[in-house]
């Protein structure tokens, strides 16, 4: 039986304080700082919906209400639109008419850590669905979420999780005492994965969180269900970024504003 995308929730994680961000996030949380014109928020959502996934679950904590703000008069912040002053009447003419989006702002509390913001969420919001995605309010690709699923299925175990190669800022220097017996500019980390977020799971997955605040979901829960054999890697060799830092910031609106960002839809 073929699973329709359309009906499988993402929960984003959009709570956290973004304290290495802090120029950006004194204002606002970090997923509405905007990469262009739109928060980095938004071109999470368009990556999923590129491949039919339209349910978003929205993880809320510091400065949820910007996120709640943003959605709510989502059609005038991103439409023209002409007001009758004398009624106060307002009709907006549509420019995003082909996002046919679902999405829900949960509150998860302020400080929750993130295997609890998922916990909270999905025991209100995961409705009778056998699969959900997970992924983090910061990250962009250029992954095939699609695949990804599919991939998923086929594998038959409890999790998924975008693998990703660790970004690489600096040469790398292999040394024999004081003599250097390699320079690399640009290291190959072939063997080497990270997690790249962009998480899919079955409901199996619910029992290894918790709501306590202090569920993280990258410590137990996820250490747990692999060393249960149970979380598979679908690795990724394309583009992958994360706004961590300001300067990661720059680097994706350098991208954004040459035309050829590799997560545009």
């Amino acid at each position: 039986m073929k699973t329709d995308r359309s009906q499988v929730p993402v929960f984003v994680l959009c709570g956290g304080l973004g304290t290495r961000l802090r120029e950006e996030t004194e204002l606002r949380p970090k997923p509405m700082v905007p990469v262009g014109n739109r928060p980095i928020l938004w071109h999470i959502m368009r990556s999923y919906a590129r491949y039919g996934f339209r349910r978003f679950v929205l993880c809320l904590g510091y400065k949820g209400e910007a996120i709640k703000s943003y959605f709510l008069n989502y059609a005038s912040l991103n439409s023209d639109f002409t007001v009758e002053l004398r009624t106060n009447d307002i009709k907006v003419h549509s420019i995003d008419h082909d996002q046919d989006w679902e999405v829900t702002l949960a509150d998860t509390g302020e400080l929750t850590m993130t295997g609890a913001r998922v916990a909270r969420a999905a025991a209100k919001y995961l409705r009778d669905q056998p699969q959900f995605a997970v992924t983090y309010g910061d990250g962009l690709t250029d992954a095939n979420l699609e695949q990804e699923f599919a991939f998923h299925l086929e594998q038959g175990r409890v999790g998924t999780v975008l693998g990703v190669p660790p970004p690489s800022r600096f040469g790398e220097l292999k040394v024999e005492g004081t003599s250097v017996e390699e320079f690399a500019e640009k290291p190959d980390f072939a063997n080497n994965w990270i997690n790249g977020g962009y998480f899919f799971f079955n409901r199996e997955f619910l029992p290894y969180l918790s709501s306590e605040e202090s569920c993280i979901l990258e410590r137990e829960p996820l250490v747990r269900l692999a060393r249960d054999g149970k979380l598979s890697i679908y690795q990724h060799r394309g583009f992958w970024g994360c706004m961590d830092t300001q300067r990661d910031r720059e680097q994706l609106e350098k991208l954004w504003a040459s035309g050829k960002a590799p997560w545009a839809v």
